[in-house]
């Protein structure tokens, strides 16, 4: 018996929709990162793009556990001598662009090279409610009844 290997014209890719708000962000962002993969499916390869587009609404409302908010930093230099910066978790999500604070998490959890970049792009975060991409009905995913500890309870 031969070992399957799915080629690029055999896959078959679904549109993902998931609501972030109350959903622990290393939680789903591990969910997210294995449906952007496909390592989900039964015909998953390696070295082929077979994972779901993946939209993520409600980011602004993802929950961290913890003191995240106030002690989890992101460090950037701006190529200056003493031009390193910091902001904290809790800064980022209230700040105008919540969404990268899902998008970091996801795109760490993706394997570095072209074809985690290409898997990466397949992945649309939002911080409202509403998205562009009715059109594709996409499929509704229930995070947070996979796992009670999906949900942070307050």
């Amino acid at each position: 018996m031969k070992t399957y290997s799915a080629k690029p014209s055999e896959v078959e890719k679904k549109w993902l929709l998931i609501d972030a708000e109350g959903i622990v962000l290393g939680r789903l962002a591990a969910i997210v990162a294995n449906r952007l993969r496909g390592k989900h499916k039964p015909m998953y390869t390696p070295h082929i793009d077979c994972g779901d587009n993946v939209i993520i609404i409600n980011a602004e409302k993802v929950a961290l556990t913890g003191k995240k908010l106030s002690d989890k930093l992101f460090y950037w230099h701006t190529g200056y001598p003493g031009g390193i910066k910091s902001r904290t978790a809790g800064k980022t999500l209230g700040g105008a662009h919540p969404e990268r604070l899902i998008e970091k998490a996801v795109e760490r959890m993706i394997p570095r090279g072209p074809l985690g970049r290409k898997q990466f792009k397949n992945l649309r975060v939002y911080a409202g409610s509403s998205h562009p991409h009715e059109a594709q009905n996409p499929e509704v995913l229930d995070v947070a009844s996979m796992n009670t500890k999906n949900v942070r309870s307050a």
